[in-house]
């Protein structure tokens, strides 16, 4: 596990908790990457390699940057942005030493016109000598990021929650009755005396899944919620 990253200087974030009510339903649907994609921009000798990723959330994300520096260690900057959520709530911009709104923002756009989630874009800059004014760093850092997403294959996806069950094995019948009429899919399980499971749900359907397992007696429902 890499080493968590200090805070850049040139960084603006954003994180939103949006209120769902019967007349403005929140949706829990999002498009995402399907695989990480690359896209380059070349001008005056600089070069922007552009690497955008599918991520689930904010320690994956720096685990990914740790990883991209140590790659392009040898690169001038290594800009991002990034957007999570089907809500599109959270989201951060970073220039990493490039001039305020030169590099984050413009990579940020392009992550925002592709109608995305759940997507980091890095841009590696190798400088080539000749600087290219504000105005050419946000047409270089737009189009490298263009580049990167324009063919990536995508993926419809839902946020979803981890239940995690603790029970014992005479209430066994009636949580995987219940785990089969709800379609759940079991990431962990161990069935002993003391039983564990952990299922994935989608979010729209966690509260009733929650309140129907609770209804079961000797269950105990937890949650964890995923991206």
């Amino acid at each position: 596990m890499p080493a968590a990253l200090s805070a850049p200087k040139a960084t603006r974030e954003c994180k939103q908790t949006a209120v769902q009510t019967p007349e403005n339903p929140i949706s829990d649907t999002y498009q995402t990457l399907v695989a990480p994609a690359e896209g380059l921009y070349k001008e005056k000798g600089s070069k922007f390699i552009a690497l955008a990723y599918p991520v689930r959330n904010e320690e994956e994300i720096k685990e990914t940057l740790a990883q991209v520096r140590k790659t392009y260690f040898d690169a001038r900057h290594h800009c991002y942005a990034y957007l999570l959520g089907a809500a599109k709530k959270v989201y951060r911009a970073n220039d990493d030493g490039e001039p305020n709104h030169s590099a984050g923002d413009p990579i940020l756009g392009q992550i925002r016109s592709s109608g995305l989630s759940n997507v980091l874009v890095i841009v590696v800059r190798y400088f080539g000598g000749t600087k290219l004014g504000v105005g050419g760093l946000i047409h270089a850092y737009k189009t490298a990021t263009a580049d990167a997403l324009a063919s990536a294959p995508v993926i419809e996806k839902h946020e979803t929650s981890v239940i995690k069950l603790e029970f014992e094995y005479a209430q066994m019948n009636d949580v995987m009755s219940l785990v089969k009429e709800l379609n759940l899919a079991v990431l962990n399980q161990k069935f002993e005396l003391a039983c564990e499971m952990e299922l994935e749900i989608r979010n729209q359907m966690l509260e009733q899944a929650l309140t129907r397992f609770r209804k079961i007696d000797g269950v105990t429902a937890t949650t964890e919620t995923l991206l």
